[in-house]
């Protein structure tokens, strides 16, 4: 029996020391892990400047000379609107917005589909058009080069970087505004899946302070049904004896004056994609006239 009770506290000490060096490892773990995180806070602003640098180095200047702008215009009118035309029934409201305005100005998008790039180009007057570059993510649309010189030219697309801070001290950006270009800008940096709007961010709003220039909100519906995110290609509504064309409308918004409140220009922003209210009609000259019956 005594042999038995020293086993059993014997047993109990090493079961302790066990527990203790237990807690010790995990306290250590933890430690270790904080470390790290606060590694990775220290160096994340680096970090994001490393990046925005990298995206100002892909950005392909020759796209925004006269010939390119020349180009993009021809390829615009003969090549993007006979093919926006055979799949999309499109339709511009709240167009008269944008007749006096002061350029310029940073325009801002839902963006659900590819499709949108192009159909809120098309919308636009021309004037305005052939001063607008878009920013374009540098990790998709600048990972080949081939491809970024083609959306450059025929979109004049900007590269932005999405995960190192977006538009913040991005100088390329800066450099345009005050340049004179306009910018178009989808910030929830990404297409929206589902039926819900992606968290839109204070990059537009940040530069509108910064440039004090005003924020004109665009809302794009019908894209994600034409071309949904995965598809190479738009397609046609399938009918009963034909295909028919998809609806897409843009519609522009009151344009929204700076404020050093970034979070209140952005709250507005927010609200216009949100809303369901479409302003007076005026239909771009610049593509085929629609009617109501058209959706063929």
């Amino acid at each position: 029996m005594p042999s038995f009770r020293r086993q059993t506290t014997s047993e109990a000490h090493l079961s302790e020391r066990v527990r203790d060096a237990a807690v010790e490892a995990a306290r250590e773990g933890q430690q270790r892990m904080l470390d790290a995180a606060r590694e990775v806070a220290q160096q994340a602003p680096e970090r994001a400047h490393q990046l925005r640098a990298a995206a100002a180095q892909l950005d392909v200047r020759w796209a925004r000379s006269a010939p390119a702008r020349w180009v993009r215009e021809r390829f615009m009118q003969f090549v993007m609107n006979p093919i926006l035309d055979y799949y999309a029934a499109r339709r511009a409201t709240g167009s008269e917005r944008l007749l006096h305005l002061e350029e310029p100005v940073i325009l801002v998008a839902n963006h659900a589909s590819h499709m949108d790039t192009p159909v809120i180009l098309s919308a636009l007057p021309r004037k305005l058009r052939k001063r607008t570059a878009v920013a374009a993510a540098a990790d998709y649309f600048y990972r080949n080069r081939i491809v970024a010189w083609l959306v450059s030219l025929l979109f004049n697309a900007v590269p932005i970087e999405r995960k190192g801070g977006g538009t913040k001290d991005a100088g390329h950006l800066d450099k345009l505004l005050n340049d004179g270009w306009n910018l178009l800008l989808y910030p929830e940096g990404t297409r929206s899946r589902g039926n819900g709007l992606g968290r839109v961010r204070r990059g537009a709003a940040v530069l509108a302070a910064h440039h004090n220039l005003s924020i004109v909100p665009i809302r794009v519906s019908g894209t994600a049904e034409a071309m949904p995110p995965g598809a190479l290609w738009p397609k046609r509504l399938r009918g009963r004896l034909r295909s028919r064309r998809h609806r897409v409308e843009v519609t522009f918004g009151e344009p929204i004056p700076p404020v050093a409140d970034t979070a209140e220009m952005i709250e507005r922003v927010q609200e216009f994609f949100q809303s369901s209210e479409a302003g007076p009609a005026m239909r771009s000259p610049y593509r085929r006239r629609i009617t109501g019956r058209d959706s063929s």
